[in-house]
């Protein structure tokens, strides 16, 4: 895997400043250049393509009109090797799947920025008569080809790109008219990558950013979001939401105003509803703080982002109760997956039967709202108290900018991700679950919690731990990330 950043002839200071428009306009160029199908991207026409599109193919417009009605839209992750195979999918995932928001996932070639290996990854598909790739080739394909996904389809589309490299992605998926782009320069590299720095990573997605900004200045809103953490494993809520504000505070530097915010699910019902209410709220909070008020932030929940049970009765347990968790939290969306998650990529038809039941699963529980527990007021306020001491202190670490004091942050361990690849990220902070079934804190490394919290949740923790006869310490941390592809027989033994 490449984790190289991209030449650059043009390279900034860095600082969250705004990218000035004729260094970005030679960027551009420079990146653009990268591919035969960069000389295809014309922005005056793209922003035309998208200003012909109807409000209900505009994933901004779908969000902010969602989030004013109540409503939980639904979206899966989807993407195969070669054009006409993900126009079935895209086809599949609209029609009978009934989505909300259709998706186009990159594979990982495209993700690493290996083109021509991309390219033989289509032939052997094509020559197989089934995707040898993860995801679309969406770069090979270029916007002229790629459009017909968006011209397929009767809903907006997103493009789930699961790279920490999306300048030509993201200049792609925008002129072929893409109206969302997943992905951030925290979450993602250090999801994602084991060499590439955080401040490359940084830069890349300030690239994008820009981009998304320059669209709106001519009239065109599009929709980008921060991914949350897709490492597979457990990540507390404090954390998740730290970085959503790290990185929506640079995404609004460069511009935009439209960024949504994704949570992975705990899968603890009131854990998740008072995660998904202290995130948008601790978003907005720090974006006034900087200056912009202006700024929509709405939160999508992520079906379970661990290891899933091989029983289909299981998977279809958590995709139903992952629409449940999603509604009763006031998502604006959810991401689903499918029955087939422990065996690899799902087949359409499960794609779309997966969305159709996490559909049924909002529908029944989309009046249900917790705020007035006890509970959930409490998990929200201690939710609040772990994430400001953290982002202050990143705040404060970079002289008031965002991006030079996240760098410091991971470099001193301030800023941690738990079991991350990055070799930048210290990875100390380790989580696990309480007796109750709640996400803690059961290694802080050097994160700055308060201590009193940090009492509460070891005292939750060794409850937990004398209740099931183990070890407190690094164990429990593993048992929770593998705990829910456990087989029923372990879970809930007969009898």
């Amino acid at each position: 895997m490449s984790d190289a950043a991209p030449a650059e002839t043009t390279r900034l200071p860095f600082s969250a400043a705004r990218i000035p428009d004729d260094v970005f306009a030679a960027m551009r160029r420079e990146n653009l250049a990268r591919w035969p199908t960069g000389a295809e991207v014309d922005l005056d026409e793209a922003v035309d393509f998208h200003k012909s599109l109807p409000a209900h193919k505009n994933l901004s417009a779908v969000m902010r009109k969602a989030d004013a009605e109540g409503r939980c839209l639904t979206q899966p992750r989807g993407g195969f090797g070669t054009l006409e195979l993900q126009l079935e999918l895209m086809r599949a995932l609209d029609r009978d799947g009934l989505a909300d928001i259709v998706p186009t996932t990159t594979d990982s070639y495209t993700r690493n920025e290996q083109w021509e290996r991309a390219e033989a990854g289509i032939a052997e598909s094509e020559k197989a008569g089934r995707s040898m790739l993860n995801g679309f080739p969406l770069v090979f394909y270029g916007p002229r080809t790629a459009r017909r996904l968006i011209e397929a389809v009767d809903k907006p589309a997103i493009v789930l790109s699961g790279t920490s490299m999306p300048r030509l992605t993201g200049e792609v998926g925008f002129a072929a008219g893409f109206s969302g782009y997943l992905g951030s320069g925290l979450a993602y590299t250090t999801s994602y990558t084991k060499t590439l720095s955080i401040e490359d990573g940084i830069r890349n997605y300030q690239y994008l950013d820009r981009l998304t900004a320059l669209y709106r200045e001519r009239g065109v809103e599009l929709h980008r979001r921060q991914p949350g953490f897709l490492t597979g494993t457990n990540i507390p809520p404090c954390i998740a939401i730290v970085t959503a504000i790290v990185d929506a505070l640079l995404a609004a530097g460069q511009g935009v105003r439209n960024y949504g915010l994704e949570l992975a699910q705990t899968l603890h019902l009131v854990q998740d509803a008072a995660a998904i209410r202290a995130c948008r709220e601790l978003v907005q909070e720090y974006l006034t703080k900087a200056g912009y008020a202006d700024a929509f932030t709405p939160v999508t929940s992520l079906h379970w982002m661990g290891a899933w049970p091989y029983d289909d009765a299981q998977a279809a347990a958590l995709v139903a109760y992952g629409g449940t968790l999603a509604a009763v939290g006031g998502a604006i969306s959810v991401t689903t997956k499918s029955t087939h998650e422990a065996y690899g990529i799902p087949t359409p038809e499960a794609n779309a039967e997966a969305l159709r039941t996490t559909r049924m699963a909002i529908y029944l529980a989309r009046r249900i709202r917790i705020d007035d527990m006890p509970e959930f007021r409490r998990e929200k306020e201690l939710i609040g108290r772990e994430v400001r001491p953290i982002v202050d202190r990143v705040l404060e670490m970079g002289d008031g900018d965002v991006a030079v004091g996240t760098i410091r942050a991971c470099e001193a361990g301030v800023l941690d991700i738990p079991w991350s690849p990055n070799r930048q990220m210290k990875s100390r902070v380790l989580p696990a679950r309480d007796a109750d079934g709640y996400l803690r804190i059961l290694q802080p490394g050097d994160m700055p919690f308060p201590k009193d919290v940090l009492e509460y949740h070891e005292e939750r923790l060794r409850e937990r731990a004398a209740r099931d006869g183990v070890a407190f310490g690094r164990e429990l941390a593993v048992s929770s990330v593998y705990e829910m592809s456990e087989t029923l027989e372990k879970l809930i033994p007969a009898g």
